[in-house]
């Protein structure tokens, strides 16, 4: 109906001023680090095939079975939209025939991804990701290098109190004797359980590991661990993990229940969880970051045999640990510059557009109006410093400038700065306020 108000798709939240700032700060942060890790950004389309994700994330999983958003195209094709980002790069890196130019590829990715499940705190049906995959080396040494990356973000962004967790799910080879082992020691309990579980428990068992259902819970505290069915190979591969990360510095605790909801994870697996002191902006869902190895997984989807470790992070999440560790910030003007009504004002806007262009942080209220009220809105935008710009200060060439950022009972401050020392004042005051 004409008129008619229309909300956003539920789940799928709009991002504004001030918390937006807060994601720039994040994105920033990450695109510096992870260079200096030797990691390029790619950007892979929003839709896929369904079956890039049926193949790789696997078919029993929740995300294929129930959260995805699949349709069919004009082209009869079932398009979906991506609910991950480790599959779509393993689909470029093999599309454009990476392996055959690089021997080693680290690439890193940040967008949107989409799945329809339960909302709870931080975590929405549009949510953003960003993650990071390193193909061609078998090393333990790749392992850690990007373990070493995850937790170097965590401690440049300030998000306190993250932990590592870590475990090992061997690799192929592992799977078959600990299933069937999975497999008769849930058979006793999966009577009560959920059809959905009933399924899981035929087709993958391992999947019901990660079951939240409360008749499950205890059958999976006492679970058999994977991690004593691994073979020799992979029990030195994740000792030599473990040395290198006490070697550079990185704590870790091991999480002998620890597996990935994702088909596609072989030996090293890993996540970083928040556990505050006290509460927790996330509720009861820590987790920050996960990822792990996945040898299997560019093979799988066509390619050639290239092992492949990675891990992806929910940047919705790390956005609330940073709002409730250090407040909404957001970047605020230096000096903003009240106008007054008559032929200065255009020489007042075009000193504003002037000290934009040479860098600084300077603001003004186009909509001009009584020095008051542009005052008013210089305090809300919080500007570090008001000034007007008139007859007087033309002609003489000065401007008053006063302190909007004294504590409250404090005596008024004013300095008065001729035009032509403007830059040079704003230069030091720019970085006492920042």
């Amino acid at each position: 109906m004409s008129g008619q108000k229309i909300s956003g798709v539920k789940g799928m939240n709009d991002i504004l001023p001030p918390q937006i700032e807060t994601w720039q700060r994040i994105e920033a942060v990450a695109r510096s680090l992870f260079a200096r890790y030797g990691f390029s950004e790619i950007r892979t389309p929003i839709v896929e095939h369904t079956e890039l994700f049926v193949r790789s994330v696997g078919e029993v999983t929740d995300i294929v079975g129930k959260e995805m958003y699949t349709f069919t195209d004009k082209g009869d094709r079932s398009i979906t939209m991506r609910p991950e980002g480790t599959a779509p790069a393993a689909r470029a890196y093999i599309e454009h025939g990476i392996a055959n130019t690089e021997p080693l590829t680290r690439w890193f990715y940040m967008g949107p991804m989409f799945r329809y499940e339960r909302m709870k705190t931080g975590r929405y049906r549009s949510f953003t990701q960003l993650g990071a995959e390193a193909y061609g080396a078998m090393d333990p040494a790749q392992d850690v290098e990007v373990i070493a990356l995850c937790a170097a973000f965590f401690k440049e962004i300030g998000v306190p109190d993250v932990v590592l967790k870590l475990n090992s799910l061997g690799d192929g080879s592992t799977r078959p004797a600990y299933l069937a082992k999975l497999k008769e020691f849930f058979a006793p309990v999966i009577g009560g359980a959920s059809e959905d579980a009933k399924r899981a428990f035929e087709q993958n068992t391992m999947r019901l590991l990660d079951s939240k259902e409360e008749v499950l819970q205890d059958a999976i505290s006492k679970a058999p661990a994977i991690i004593d069915f691994i073979d020799e190979g992979s029990k030195a591969h994740f000792a030599t993990v473990c040395r290198l990360l006490e070697k550079i510095g990185v704590l870790y605790e091991l999480d002998r229940r620890l597996v990935r909801g994702l088909d596609y994870y072989t030996r090293t697996t890993f996540e970083f969880v928040y556990q505050p002191k006290g509460d927790n902006a996330l509720g009861t869902a820590g987790t920050v970051c996960g990822g792990g190895r996945y040898d299997r997984l560019v093979k799988e989807l066509g390619g050639p045999e290239k092992p492949a470790v990675g891990f992806a992070m929910g940047m919705d999440r790390l956005v609330l640990l940073l709002e409730s560790v250090k407040g909404v910030q957001r970047s605020a003007p230096t000096l903003f510059i009240g106008t007054f009504d008559g032929p200065e004002r255009d020489e007042a806007i075009a000193l504003v557009m002037a000290l934009r262009n040479e860098g600084f942080n300077v603001d003004f209220d186009p909509r001009g109006g009584k020095l008051g009220k542009q005052k008013e809105r210089a305090s809300k935008v919080n500007a570090a410093w008001f000034a007007g710009y008139g007859a007087t200060e033309a002609a003489e060439r000065k401007l008053k400038i006063d302190n909007m950022r004294l504590p409250e009972g404090a005596p008024k401050e004013t300095v008065e700065i001729s035009l032509d020392g403007l830059r040079a004042w704003l230069n030091d005051a720019g970085k006492r306020s920042s």
